[in-house]
């Protein structure tokens, strides 16, 4: 009867999560998409050692990600227990061959469980605390299926309670396989003991099913609950881009009007059309809410949440699963789609509001521990709604016109790109035909960077400290035209490969031996996604080149006697997206009598200055403005200069700070300015103190 009782528990339970699997697997496949190998095997294994058993991300946040480490590995060291569990069934005194005897097989198996249950108190205590009822939407649990999590909890916590009192049972009836150094059951024991032999061994008999009934009805719960993740995670990582930092976009379609057919479909518009990998993002989202927490859109007030957008296409891949994976008489014999689901993900389950509020700052996949790739599922639905229903923010129009009609966002056109130069003192080198084997640097100034005010102002403090360390540098001039950044990330995908194309030619041509940018977008653009359009070049930002250049005293000793509190703002595309940190930090602390303080956000958990995803050139009319919110989180720091090394973030920052010293809210001494600025005002004022 013992052993019928627990292997028929077993039995149901593998058969419906074995269908569940099955089906779970169907639904992800039918996805599109290789399902090559989307990274090496080297960096496969270094993210599983890394994300999965070391735990790297869930950490970042110590007393939860210590909850959940315990938890993981309490996962993983009581499979043991398990298998003495279903051993039991057959043997009372059943022993693991070789280990099942060893102290310290008890110590571990006792010390994780107790472990797990001090874990489970932690996330109780976790959620009660940031409960939704209390914080409301500043809640990271907002949105999220609470009723499932607490479930979750409950179960974890019978698995363990069901094992320390069979355990403590079989101690009392003598068929414990362990001596004293699994101190949790013998407490256990010691509390049952007085209950009798006979009555321990009834316990025993009893518990023991419990346990593999409590564990069996979890195994069906997590295949048919959020947390799924327990096994689809290891694989979502396993198959997550794996670049330096969070790299180029994931998908970049064929654009080639000479090679497109009139059924030609571009990004995402229905649940369909979304690749293997990204159903799989769906299905694996823990609803933790860390990407809800980071993101600027929500956290100032806007309707975007990544784990709420996430969690709704997950429903709505769910509720069109019928079609996606209703079998068929394939002649290969496999199962497939027969028709397609005809629901348009825009606005029927995405709002446009919520698609338009993204900045594409990356922090929610930063966050995200298990590398859901949040930006890409948001810009392919962009790429659908501009390429395929011509439906976006009217306000970016004159911008997409502005990018293909005149090479810039503003429509200034190419007469302008060489303005800057006439403020200098000195002659620049425009490039022409060839770039000279004397010049070392092509320096990419950027549309920002050539023909906004405040942009060339950083243009220009960037050539006066390359000329005052006899860097030899050239520009493009009237040549450079737009790297089609903000055309890509609005979802022009179109007129993003046209610019790319140009730039491309452009540069393959004069080959040039290194290429400097100052602008965050332009250089992630030209180092990071021209690649996959045939444009390989070596890019540096330029405050990699000035921390450089200080660390070998290419300026001599800057002591301007200005004694400053500097707080630097991380842009997202200079940050995050390449992890660029210590090189605009130290440059500035190269500067004497100058002090550099952190805003709350910094690095990695930087807060986007609302530029990103061409959001620079649409209207925030709802909730506070991004720019508004990073400003007062740097004017928190009590700061002189708030600097920054992107001219978005530089536009974004200082209409921010002047908003706020407008209404009173900050002094009018504070400014905000580039790397670059600050450190060539600081030479300057450092030579004429030297005169």
């Amino acid at each position: 009867m013992r052993i019928a009782i627990g292997l028929g528990i077993t039995a149901i339970a593998i058969l419906f999560a074995g269908r569940r699997i099955l089906f779970l697997f169907r639904l992800v496949k039918s996805g599109t998409g290789s399902f090559a190998r989307r990274s090496t095997v080297t960096s496969q294994i270094e993210a599983e050692l890394v994300e999965v058993l070391g735990q790297k991300k869930l950490l970042k946040k110590l007393v939860p990600g210590l909850a959940h480490f315990f938890t993981f590995w309490g996962f993983l060291v009581l499979l043991a227990t398990v298998l003495e569990a279903y051993g039991t069934l057959f043997k009372n005194n059943f022993a693991i061959p070789f280990i099942g005897h060893d102290s310290w097989l008890g110590f571990l198996e006792d010390f994780f469980s107790t472990s797990v249950l001090l874990a489970l108190i932690a996330f109780a205590a976790i959620r009660i605390q940031n409960s939704p009822s209390r914080k409301m939407k500043s809640s990271r649990f907002y949105g999220s299926h609470l009723g499932a999590a607490w479930l979750v909890l409950v179960s974890i916590a019978l698995v363990v309670v069901t094992l320390l009192i069979y355990r403590g049972a079989q101690i009392n009836d003598g068929s414990f396989p362990f001596g004293h150094f699994a101190f949790a059951s013998y407490l256990t024991a010691n509390a049952i003991a007085p209950l009798g032999i006979s009555a321990n061994k009834v316990l025993e008999a009893i518990f023991v099913e419990m346990n593999i009934a409590v564990i069996m009805a979890f195994l069906v719960f997590v295949t048919y609950s959020k947390h799924l993740h327990i096994f689809a995670a290891p694989i979502n990582i396993a198959f997550s881009r794996r670049p330096n930092a969070l790299g180029a976009l994931a998908t970049t379609p064929n654009m080639d009007p000479e090679t497109l057919t009139e059924d030609a479909s571009f990004g995402v518009g229905k649940i369909q059309d979304f690749s293997w990998k990204q159903l799989l993002d769906l299905v694996t989202c823990t609803e933790c809410g860390r990407c809800q927490e980071q993101c600027p859109a929500w956290n100032t007030g806007k309707a975007l949440s990544p784990k709420l957008l996430i969690t709704d296409l997950r429903d709505h891949l769910f509720s069109q699963a019928n079609i996606l994976v209703k079998p068929t008489n394939n002649l290969d014999g496999e199962l497939g789609p027969t028709t397609r689901a005809a629901t348009q993900l825009v606005p029927d389950v995405i709002s446009k509001e919520v698609l338009w509020s993204c900045t594409t700052c990356g922090a929610c996949v930063q966050a995200c521990p298990v590398d859901i790739e949040h930006v890409d599922a948001i810009i392919d639905m962009r790429r659908y709604q501009v390429l395929m229903e011509s439906d976006f923010p009217s306000e970016a129009s004159s911008m997409l016109r502005n990018i293909e009609n005149f090479g810039d966002p503003w429509g200034l056109g190419q007469r302008h790109r060489l303005d800057w130069v006439t403020e200098l003192d000195f002659e620049v080198m425009v490039v022409t035909d060839e770039i000279p084997e004397s010049i070392e640097y092509l320096f990419w100034v950027g549309c920002a960077g050539a023909l906004d005010e405040r942009a060339r102002k950083v243009t220009q403090s960037i050539a006066r400290l390359l000329h005052r360390a006899n860097v030899g540098f050239a520009v493009l001039g009237p040549k450079e035209t737009c790297t089609g950044d903000p055309a890509r990330r609005l979802g022009n995908e179109y007129l993003y490969q046209t610019q790319a194309a140009q730039n491309i030619e452009t540069l393959n041509a004069l080959k040039p031996k290194k290429i400097i940018a100052s602008c965050a977008h332009c250089f992630n653009s030209i180092a990071n996604e021209y690649k996959d359009l045939g444009g390989n070049f070596e890019v540096i930002h330029h405050t990699q080149l000035l921390n450089t250049l200080t660390k070998a005293s290419a300026f001599g000793s800057i002591a301007s006697g200005m004694a400053e509190r500097i707080t630097f703002h991380d842009p997202c595309y200079l940050g995050r997206h390449n992890r660029i940190f210590a090189d605009p930090r130290g440059a500035l602390s190269s500067i004497d009598n100058t002090s550099l303080v952190e805003m709350s956000r910094n690095k990695e958990q930087s807060f986007c200055c609302g530029a990103g995803g061409a959001r620079m050139w649409l209207e925030e009319s709802v909730g506070t403005r991004v720019n508004s919110a990073r400003i007062d989180q740097g004017l928190a720091t009590t700061p002189d200069v708030i600097a920054t090394a992107c001219p978005y973030c530089l536009i974004m920052l200082d209409d921010g700070l002047k908003a706020k010293q407008t209404d009173g809210l900050a002094s009018d001494q504070i400014m905000v300015l580039d790397v670059a600025q600050v450190l060539d005002r600081a030479i300057t004022a450092s030579n004429q103190d030297k005169l």
